[in-house]
């Protein structure tokens, strides 16, 4: 089993690498990123570095033995120009500050291929947890009606036309009207957006119409930054008033999976995976 070296940004996706590891007897090394990563992974063996130290990152990863890596978290892109790169970090910001002109996919790639280039495995969350992504079907007790099959589709149609931008991951559709598309705000800014639309635009809570979609962008990256749910995404969903969640089976990541199906029935939405 190869030992893990875990780059850590923000949320609970990190945490529950981090728990899987532990609990499966999985060698594991943390990076935490500077400013991003949570509280909750000081306990474990690891380091913190700087989102420029790629030269540290890597010293700290050989020295620990890890011969596997993952990129998990939340990282907000950063402002280069106040970015403190060290030796190694320096010989690549011109290549990612490039990179990132062509958007955050562009990016993670290159980012990806500096760590296969120094003979690290590169693993994706999904791949280290192998129950993380949705099934097809539905998740939990509720399914969607017949009445949501247009909007379903519309909406992944609408996901996966942002994606081809790398603008984002994620739409919502109500009745065939495509309410909201996901740019840099994320997910959670974009469902509250939709929860201040006109009630005719969309559902109530105790009538809930439209659908959430989440795909990744055609040329994705999959080993980092596949799109993500957790408990709450199933809560913003409800107050929006729409009625589900949809995504590719295997291609969405479910965060904190028991919470999410026991909240996901208590709120009657519905969570479902489509073949990709």
């Amino acid at each position: 089993m190869k030992k893990l070296g875990l780059i850590a940004g923000g949320g609970a996706l990190p945490i529950e690498i981090a728990e899987h590891c532990q609990r499966s007897g999985r060698p594991l090394f943390v990076i935490r990123l500077k400013g991003f990563a949570s509280a909750g992974l000081e306990p474990y063996a690891g380091a913190e570095v700087g989102l420029a130290e790629l030269g540290k990152c890597l010293k700290a990863l050989r020295r620990a033995k890890c011969e596997a890596i993952c990129l998990a978290g939340q990282v907000a892109r950063p402002d280069f120009a106040t970015l403190m790169p060290d030796l190694r970090g320096l010989r690549i910001l011109p290549a990612a500050i490039a990179a990132a002109r062509r958007g955050d996919d562009a990016l993670l790639r290159m980012l990806v291929g500096e760590f296969e280039k120094e003979g690290f495995a590169v693993e994706g969350a999904h791949e280290v947890i192998d129950d993380l992504g949705l099934p097809a079907g539905p998740l939990g007790g509720v399914a969607p009606a017949p009445e949501h099959q247009n909007d379903i589709t519309r909406a992944l149609e609408a996901a996966r036309a942002i994606g081809r931008l790398d603008a984002g991951q994620a739409a919502v559709v109500c009745r065939g009207l495509v309410l909201a598309l996901e740019a840099a705000e994320g997910t959670d800014a974009l469902l509250a957006r939709v929860a201040k639309l006109p009630e005719a635009l969309r559902g109530k809570p105790d009538a809930p119409e439209g659908v959430l979609a989440k795909a990744p962008k055609p040329i994705q990256e999959t080993r980092v930054d596949l799109p993500t749910i957790g408990p709450a995404t199933v809560e913003a969903v409800a107050r929006a008033g729409l009625a589900g969640i949809v995504g590719e089976a295997g291609k969405l990541l479910v965060l904190e999976r028991e919470a999410v199906i026991g909240l996901a029935d208590e709120l009657g939405v519905f969570i479902l995976g489509v073949e990709p």
